[in-house]
């Protein structure tokens, strides 16, 4: 069985974790909605890799809310720093019973061991959960129109570091959402939630910014 993350603590406001390093305290944060016309869910860095496949689980297509969830890192009782630790798709907005690894293509998770799992590389320091109708645009698009929506100056930093929206196919409504994935660049993780019925209730890619004894190294 693949690595999984303990989501369930992770996608708790208030939570708490500490290291060597300081404390971890965990925030909920709304950052709109993701149009999903296909109802295709692509995980990846947009900026350096929008032609990158969706995960072969679907949802409904519509409007769906998305959450960052945010580690708040101190030291000394005083705040030092803040990272994006997860980005949330919610499909159904009720507890996850099981976690299971999204996979792209021919990926098989059952093959993985306990240590493993399968993620999107990230080069620009930026990840997105988005329809492929977003980012097939996105695709199109010269190294200025890149620059000047999703490269600013000065990225947003608080509440949540790096938070850019914006729609990219105007029949559709179809957006791109990004946030700063945790500490930087990286290979990450996509997990999706199930209920008790089956049914999926959100995507959440962990960007590895808390502790977990259980983590990869």
């Amino acid at each position: 069985m693949p690595y999984t993350p303990d989501l369930d603590r992770l996608l708790t406001p208030g939570a708490r974790f500490t290291d060597e390093h300081g404390a971890y305290v965990i925030e909920a944060h709304p950052v709109g909605e993701i149009v999903l016309p296909t109802g295709q869910v692509v995980g990846c860095d947009p900026l350096v890799c929008p032609e990158a496949d969706p995960f072969t689980v679907t949802v409904p297509p519509g409007r769906h809310p998305a959450r960052a969830w945010v580690a708040v890192v101190t030291r000394d009782g005083a705040e030092v720093d803040r990272r994006v630790a997860a980005l949330e798709l919610v499909v159904h907005d009720e507890p996850a019973v099981r976690w299971e690894l999204a996979v792209v293509g021919d990926q098989d998770a059952s093959s993985l061991g306990a240590d493993d799992y399968f993620g999107y590389g990230v080069d620009a320091g930026t990840g997105t959960l988005a329809d492929p109708a977003a980012l097939s645009v996105l695709e199109g698009w010269d190294y200025e129109q890149v620059e000047e929506v999703f490269i600013p100056a000065e990225l947003p930093a608080d509440p949540v570091p790096g938070l850019i929206t914006a729609v990219l196919d105007e029949a559709t409504g179809a957006n791109v959402v990004t946030v700063t994935s945790g500490w930087g660049d990286g290979c990450y993780g996509t997990w999706i939630g199930r209920a008790a019925d089956g049914r999926v209730t959100s995507f959440v890619t962990d960007f590895m910014v808390v502790p977990d004894e259980a983590a990869p190294r």
